[in-house]
Order: structure tokens, then C-alpha cells, then sequence
């Protein structure tokens, strides 16, 4: 009993102690915002976002990064976002949060949750700060040791993609990603084959039957040569049509996937109910969502297995975590979105919100050149498969916006992007 009493005791005067402290810190104002553009050697477009204070030294840092977009996020935080921002009480996240996500009335828009991502960032990298703490701990503290990633294997032949996932798994990771060819690979009619309109597209065009017949064919050979120690994931990258869908689905049950991750274009979600109903092949979705509406009945209705939303894209950490709580409540893991266009400062965003949820599924892997970890010192370091912050106050990271404006953005490059894909008729097809 006088133990119980005594540790009552000691609890309520070090909560007493912790109010007398939080009250005598002097109520913190942004006083500036600023946008750092970079390529960061020529090889990103990337956006950093500075929210400076009322506390001298103390700013924090987010990212607004979209590799497709960057001139417009710095111009909109310019004219848009900074005297929204100019003089609100640092504090106040969850206000904050909502009152930006409604100060161009519509939301959603790509735009605008790059940068209330970024501010969402920069606020809690902050609060972190100021308490000392790094932000997980703030988010309820660690719900496991460290981070576990998948990597990405590729090869141009089945046995070059399974060379490359055993080098993999020599360095330590559980889980692989595989392709081969890239996205679309083992669906591609190479440039100038097969039956096409005279005068038409001549480039390496997608044929779903091809891509259906050969990749479980694929997985097969790899289940053979490597067991089934190694966990496998792979990236349909939303070329199929539903039907299509439903029988990749299908034919990859006999190869226990990990994850197959979009199967289907956005346009195209009512199918993975569907799909749920004839195949237990795990499903992944959500790198190209940016709405509630898209992944909410997706979690609720358990017609995926991951979400795959890219923190940068959704809101920040603030709709992370209620992402993450809304998929523990109905069976549903998180995978976060990194991609090879991605930034150290989301990257350790997406961290600090595996580290402290109960529905975490996997991160997936990203390095970065020695030039990104001189430039944001406190990059995460991606070690045996698992990926480690600092446990610095806050994000853990910073900018050297010297360094960072020595490698301006870079104009986009004309003609189609990447994600241009055409079949044999010269018909788009859909990433």
C-alpha cells in the first residue's frame, strides 16, 4: 500500500513538474517560410519547406517534394500558404493542419497536400525539438526495435532476377520486391514486333495476355531456386484491366506474395472488393491517392491488405497516424510509399510513424547518393535490411541550403514521361 502511494505520489508531482515547465515556455509564433528547391546533384526535383519560429534557431523542416510539380509548390507556398501561415502559434498542429487543408476550399489536390505535408513535417519536427524528444516518442514511443524494408530486385532475364534477389537476402532483407524488365516488364512486345497499324507506334508496346501468362511463371521459377524464406512483392504498376486483375490475382496465389501492389489504376477501386472474393493473393494500394475517399472504403471494407499512400502526399504525419489507426482497427498494414523520386526528410517522416503503430506492414527501401547524406545531415542508414534515424530531437534532419542551392531544379525533360506506357494500337495505357 505505502509504495502504491509513494509511486502515485512521485507520478503526480512529475506531472506537476512537467505543467510548470510547459507553462513557462513563452507561446511560439511562425515568423518566416521558406521554400528550398533542389536537384541535389541533378538527380531529384525535390522541396524542402522551413518553418522558422519566434524562439531564435529553433525551424523546422518538411517535405513538399512532387518530381512533377516542384515549380508550382515553390510558387504556391510563396503567394498562397506564407501569409496564411505568418504569425500562427506553432503549437497548434491538429488546427493547423485543418484550417490549411481548407484555405483553398477544394482539397486534395496533389499541390496542396505536398505542401500541408510538409508544413504538417515541419511542426512536428518542431514540438520534437523544443521537447527534447525525438518525434515517435511523441507519438506514443516505439512499437518495435527498428524499421524493416523491402528492396527492389530487377534483372532482364528470370535468372538475373533471382541473382539479384539472393544478393539481397546475403545483405539481410526478408522481403524483395521483383520485376523483370521494369514496370510492364514481362508484358512488353519489343519495339517494331508483332502485328501494329501501318505508320503507327513502333515503341515496346504492353500486351496483358503476355504480362499475365509470364509473371507468375516468374514467381515460380524464383519459389524453385530460392525457397520460401524470402518474402516476395511485385509492382503491377495499375497496367491491367479488372478482369486481368482477377487472374494475375489468381494464378500468384500458389507463391505466397507478400504483396502484389497495384493491380488496378485508382479509376478501378470497386474491383478489389472483387478480387478479395475470389483470391487470397495480398493486395496493395494507394501510391497514387491523395483523397479519403479513395483509400477510406478500401481499409474499411477490407478489400486491401497494405495501403501504400506516400506520407508526402496525404497530409504529413498528422493523416499518417490516422491512416495507420484506421487500418488496425480493421486488419490492414501500412507500406508506405518511397520511390526512387523521394527524399530523405519523407523518409524519416514515414519512420517516425512505423516506429510508433501497431498496424505497420513494411517500409520500402530507399538510398541515397553521399552527396544527399552531406547535404540533409541525419539521413536515415539503411543497415541488414532495416532502417535507422538518429534519435535526434524532432525529424532528426536538416538542409544545408548552401550545399542545396548550388544544385537549382532542373527544367522537366519534353516529349512523354516515364509512366507513358502504349499497347500495339498506340493506345495509352494507364499507370
Amino acid at each position: 500500500m505505502l509504495r502504491r502511494e509513494f509511486v502515485s505520489g512521485a507520478l503526480l508531482l512529475a506531472m506537476e513538474k512537467y505543467a510548470r515547465a510547459a507553462r513557462s515556455l513563452p507561446e511560439l509564433k511562425i515568423t518566416g517560410i521558406k521554400a528550398i528547391p533542389t536537384s541535389a546533384g541533378g538527380h531529384y526535383s525535390w522541396v524542402f519547406l522551413k518553418v522558422m519560429t519566434s524562439e531564435p534557431g529553433l525551424y523546422g523542416i518538411g517535405s513538399a517534394s512532387n518530381v512533377n510539380q516542384c515549380p508550382a509548390i515553390v510558387e504556391a507556398i510563396k503567394e498562397q500558404y506564407t501569409p496564411f501561415w505568418l504569425g500562427k502559434t506553432v503549437d497548434r498542429i491538429e488546427d493547423l493542419w485543418q484550417s490549411t487543408n481548407v484555405r483553398a476550399y477544394w482539397r486534395n489536390s496533389t499541390i496542396q497536400n505536398n505542401i500541408l505535408s510538409a508544413f504538417d513535417m515541419a511542426l512536428w519536427d518542431i514540438k520534437g525539438k523544443r521537447a527534447q524528444m525525438p518525434v515517435y516518442e511523441l507519438l506514443g514511443g516505439k512499437a518495435r526495435d527498428a524499421v524493416p524494408l523491402y528492396a527492389h530486385a530487377d534483372g532482364k532475364t528470370k535468372e538475373e532476377v533471382v541473382e539479384n534477389i539472393h544478393k539481397f537476402m546475403e545483405q539481410g532483407y526478408r522481403h524483395v520486391r521483383a520485376q523483370m524488365g521494369g514496370y510492364g516488364g514481362g508484358g512488353m512486345i519489343p519495339p517494331g514486333k508483332g502485328s501494329r497499324p501501318r505508320n503507327g507506334y513502333k515503341g515496346p508496346a504492353f500486351d496483358e495476355d503476355v504480362y499475365i501468362e509470364t509473371i507468375p511463371k516468374l514467381f515460380e521459377y524464383i519459389r524453385g531456386q530460392l525457397g520460401w524464406e524470402v518474402k516476395l512483392l511485385h509492382d503491377v504498376h495499375e497496367h491491367l484491366t479488372p478482369t486481368g486483375a482477377v487472374e494475375l490475382a489468381k494464378r500468384l496465389e500458389p507463391y505466397r506474395m507478400f504483396f502484389v501492389e497495384d493491380i488496378l489504376p485508382p479509376e478501378q477501386i470497386d474491383w478489389f472488393k472483387r478480387i478479395k472474393e475470389v483470391s487470397t493473393t495480398p493486395l496493395a494500394m494507394g501510391e497514387l491517392f491523395t483523397s479519403p475517399r479513395e483509400y477510406v472504403p478500401l481499409i474499411s471494407q477490407r478489400a486491401i491488405d497494405f495501403i501504400r499512400c506516400r506520407v508526402s502526399q496525404i497530409g504529413g504525419i498528422t493523416e499518417a497516424k490516422k491512416i495507420a489507426a484506421l487500418c488496425e482497427d480493421f486488419g490492414v498494414r501500412t507500406a508506405w510509399q518511397e520511390g526512387g523520386d523521394n527524399d530523405p526528410v519523407n523518409q524519416l517522416a514515414a519512420y517516425h510513424v512505423d516506429f510508433s503503430i501497431s498496424s505497420f506492414g513494411i517500409q520500402e527501401e530507399n538510398h541515397f547518393p553521399e552527396l544527399v547524406h552531406e547535404m540533409l545531415p541525419g539521413t536515415a542508414e539503411l543497415r541488414g535490411g532495416y532502417l535507422y534515424g538518429n534519435d535526434e530531437p524532432g525529424l532528426g534532419i536538416d538542409v544545408q541550403e548552401d550545399l542545396a542551392s548550388k544544385y537549382p531544379l532542373e527544367p522537366m525533360r519534353p516529349g512523354d514521361s516515364w509512366t507513358t506506357v502504349r499497347g500495339m494500337d498506340g493506345s495509352l495505357v494507364k499507370p
